[in-house]
């Protein structure tokens, strides 16, 4: 997706997780970060699990982003297969409210890292920026970008009330 070849992937467990994913989506389009989205379902699809996990080195993919819910067992399972970083995002679930894909995701045995974000949309957006800092060690361009979206965040926060004021009326 998108003009830049793909560095991060994003892996979803099934479609419904995009309304979760579209915030991880929103964050590498501003930055301007070549990403690829793929539904790779750990229980329904192992074997395109298998492809997905051991392919994605030799595309280029340098983070991955892998949202799940329920038994989320998703981000695990692709860490398990690769070395590259492994960002998971628990989906926020109907009955558990994600607590459950939260435990799954960060339970993981020593030796398997996955890096565990928060539940739902905030985790998708912080798994996001967190993939864009581990690209930003070794690219220039993506650090700048970095930098610029955080010192826009920072603006962001107006200091007096007066202020505030004064900016929603604009």
């Amino acid at each position: 997706m998108g003009e830049a070849a793909a560095l991060v992937s994003i892996a979803m467990g099934s479609y419904s997780d995009m309304r979760v994913i579209e915030s991880s989506i929103k964050i590498l389009q501003e930055l301007e970060i070549g990403y690829e989205v793929k539904i790779v379902s750990a229980h329904r699809t192992p074997n395109r699990l298998y492809s997905y996990a051991q392919s994605a080195k030799s595309k280029g993919i340098q983070v991955i982003i892998a949202a799940a819910g329920g038994a989320a067992h998703l981000p695990g399972m692709i860490a398990s297969m690769t070395t590259i970083p492994v960002l998971g995002v628990p989906i926020d679930s109907k009955h558990l409210k994600g607590i459950d894909s939260l435990l799954s995701i960060v339970q993981m045995p020593g030796g398997v890292p996955v890096g565990t974000l928060a539940i739902g949309a905030p985790g998708a957006k912080n798994a996001a920026l967190l993939a864009a800092s581990i690209l930003a060690l070794n690219n220039r361009n993506i650090a700048e970008k970095l930098d610029i979206f955080r010192d826009r965040q920072t603006q962001s926060i107006l200091e007096e009330p007066e202020a505030y004021e004064s900016y929603q009326a604009r």
